[in-house]
């Protein structure tokens, strides 16, 4: 088991920094810049015209691995991994249609938000209602750190369920606003799936080959995207992320895990949404200098000190680390000895 995470951690890796090399000059040649929002940090709009869709280098290089290291599991009959890499793909493909609209009219409007978010459910309960029937998803919620389940009507699971999903997608989403921070913070989370996969046994081998993969695609994307970034994800790189994060969480059947787990995702999500809401409240007045929390700490917010986007990859990443050992410890008593 061990030599196949490891291969798929590094095949993934390979692929995608190989990629790479010749995707970004190709995104240039098609002249597949992003369009920075006006009313972000005036020192973003240097990076007006940076390549996205970058990544489609990590969704290819997972795809490659489920189909090379992964391919005795579906010889076998199982192909987990495929659905879970399915539907994360179907989020990707709503991504990509935002980002295509966003680079065909240049300007970084996309899809509607109501438009979005019909894709986004319609995705979720296709995957639940497929993960129900054979057998990966079951209407016992797992608690984490207490070690029990509760045993929930399937109608009130599947509700909560697509909250859940569509609000991980949003919230991965939300977090990719600076050079590496979406890659970074989720390379812990996908360290978290390899490890349990370890400890949790053969019988999800095929989930731990995904989540490996995911984790060194990131890697190698993260060359080409920590600062000074020389693509960006994009909605497509997001949105599958988002979505492969969650269909892993509801693929070990312990979705409830994201709530420490994505810390981050959360902590970004809530700054937005206080943002709005107070501003809204109060008639113009801000709780953040700027929302999500990330510009709220490059603008110097609380402090004074304006945090560079290295420093905030590193801050965000090392907490998103910390929870992920948090995490594990809270499941840890569910592995069978």
């Amino acid at each position: 088991m061990m030599i196949q995470l490891i291969c798929a951690f590094v095949l993934a890796f390979l692929f995608a920094t190989a990629f790479g090399k010749y995707y970004i000059p190709w995104l240039r040649k098609q002249k597949a810049g992003q369009e920075i929002k006006e009313n972000g940090p005036t020192w973003h709009m240097s990076k007006s015209g940076t390549p996205t869709m970058g990544g489609v280098m990590f969704i290819l290089a997972v795809l490659f691995v489920l189909l090379t290291v992964g391919f005795s599991g579906m010889l076998q009959g199982n192909f987990v991994h495929i659905f879970v890499f399915l539907f994360a793909a179907v989020f990707g493909f709503i991504g990509f249609m935002d980002d295509w609209e966003k680079v065909k009219n240049k300007r970084n409007l996309g899809l509607t938000a109501k438009a979005k978010f019909l894709l986004q459910l319609a995705a979720a309960l296709c995957f639940l209602f497929l993960m129900r029937q054979i057998g990966f998803v079951s209407p016992n919620l797992y608690v984490p750190f207490f070690n029990t389940s509760i045993l929930m009507p399937e109608w009130l699971y599947f509700v909560l369920a697509a909250f859940i999903i569509v609000g991980t997608v949003n919230a991965v989403n939300i977090t990719d606003g600076i050079d590496g921070l979406a890659a970074g913070t989720s390379m812990p989370v996908c360290l978290f799936f390899v490890t349990v996969t370890f400890m949790w046994g053969q019988e999800y081998l095929e989930l731990g080959i995904f989540a490996s993969a995911l984790l060194g695609g990131l890697l190698g994307f993260l060359v080409y995207n920590f600062n000074p970034a020389q693509c960006f994800m994009g909605d497509t790189g997001s949105l599958f992320l988002g979505g492969a994060i969650a269909g892993l969480a509801f693929a070990y059947d312990m979705p409830l895990i994201l709530i420490t787990l994505g810390i981050i995702y959360i902590i970004e999500t809530l700054s937005d949404i206080i943002q709005i809401g107070y501003f809204k409240l109060s008639h113009g007045k801000r709780v953040f200098r700027m929302a999500p929390f990330h510009h709220h700490l490059e603008m110097g917010g609380w402090t004074g000190h304006k945090w560079k986007e290295k420093e905030i990859f590193l801050l965000f990443t090392g907490i998103s680390l910390i929870f992920a050992i948090i995490s594990f410890i809270g499941v840890s008593n569910r592995f069978p000895m």
